[in-house]
């Protein structure tokens, strides 16, 4: 079977793996792990903590510090509703377009650097070729928090990663970070009637809101003159405010989620001590001069960092040189790249299919990408090789 027809293979294989990020991922990893180790793959699982999620690092060629890791996530956003026109986890192909989620987001690379693999085992590698695919990226990256820190502790130190998020093959070389919070806060209920005598967890939640919102304002004279960013400048977003239980009655309880998408890792220290030194100084006096037990509790969903762009990135140079495409991007989504850079690895992204398809109804990815994709993973394999 030539290798494109071995990639959509496996992807058929991959969607059927129903790996939304509430549910378990183990089966996928697993099939994975099975066909890297029979390509002759040096394969390691890392369980999280509930034992139902997993992470996966194989190394092929010369077993030494550095190489090139081909990084991706195996969860998927939920495919609920009535707008599919077919099984989401059943793959279908109509008019060179594989339909299915999670084809484009981003089982789609990940099967191609699979049925690469053998490929990669016939070629005497001057440097390892690794394959990281990880759990949980919809939900904060937490699978590649885990994987960065296994690494770090086994002292395995590549030089390269790329990860194959949809790009349509184009190279990304920055985007911005990604902070989820929830604030919750909590008060002492009564009757509506004498509202001084308790303490409204709705309403120090909306003047919690309102700093949030003046700090919004504020970043947008941050932005780094020279920022690729559209918008130029970290955002804000409030993304739900809950509480109270009727209108009569003081609420005693009250949430609010928020996120943040920092251009720069200043701008998170910015807000994140603005608002406690507001709720320190400001909220929590005033609601603990009526209920001592009153509190402001911050639960952080996740905090991940940005790509940074950098003059000098060795994985930018090298995925032009397999690609030919000598122009790289910014975009606003975030990934798990800035954890790889974190660590150390010049990171980019470029894989195959459009963001544009991402997370909707009848995600796609298209058979062409995937030749594309191909063609870059063999380049890989052929550079890596020394000349005879």
């Amino acid at each position: 079977m030539s290798e494109l027809g071995e990639t959509v293979s496996i992807l058929h294989d991959l969607i059927a793996f129903p790996t939304v990020s509430a549910w378990s991922n183990l089966e996928m990893i697993a099939y994975l792990a099975e066909r890297l180790e029979r390509a002759g793959a040096r394969v390691t699982l890392y369980q999280d903590d509930t034992g139902q999620k997993a992470n996966l690092f194989a190394s092929l060629g010369p077993e030494e510090q550095g190489g090139i890791v081909l990084s991706g996530h195996s969860d998927v956003v939920p495919a609920q509703g009535p707008d599919w026109t077919s099984d989401p986890f059943e793959m279908v192909e109509d008019k060179g377009l594989l339909y299915g989620r999670g084809t484009c987001d981003m089982k789609g690379f990940i099967a191609a650097a699979t049925a690469m693999a053998p490929f990669y085992a016939e070629r005497r590698l001057s440097r390892p070729i690794h394959f990281a695919f990880t759990y949980d990226e919809e939900v904060g990256c937490l699978g590649a928090r885990n994987l960065v820190d296994e690494l770090k502790a086994r002292d395995i130190r590549p030089e390269i990663a790329i990860i194959g998020e949809p790009t349509s093959m184009q190279i990304v070389e920055g985007h911005k970070g990604c902070h989820e919070y929830t604030a919750e806060f909590c008060g002492l209920a009564g009757h509506g009637s004498a509202p001084d005598r308790g303490v409204n967890a709705a309403e120090y939640a909306s003047r919690y809101v309102a700093r949030l919102l003046q700090l919004r304002e504020a970043l947008k004279g941050r932005a780094p003159a020279n920022s690729r960013f559209d918008p130029p400048w970290t955002t804000i977003n409030i993304g739900r405010i809950s509480g109270g239980v009727a209108h009569n009655v003081i609420a005693d309880r009250a949430e609010v989620e928020w996120e943040m998408r920092p251009v720069q890792a200043s701008d998170a220290i910015f807000v994140l001590e603005d608002l406690h030194a507001y709720c320190q100084e400001d909220l929590l006096p005033a609601m603990r001069a009526v209920e001592p037990e009153a509190a402001i509790l911050t639960h952080v969903i996740g905090e991940v960092c940005g790509l940074e762009p950098a003059d000098e990135n060795a994985a930018r140079a090298l995925v032009a040189e397999l690609t030919g495409n000598n122009g790289a991007e910014v975009v606003p989504f975030g990934t798990e790249a800035g954890l790889f850079q974190e660590m150390g690895m010049s990171a980019v992204l470029c894989g195959p299919g459009s963001i544009e398809q991402a997370h909707k109804p009848d995600e796609y990815v298209a058979i062409s990408q995937l030749e594309i994709c191909l063609d870059m993973l063999k380049a890989l394999g052929e550079r890596l090789e020394p000349a005879a």
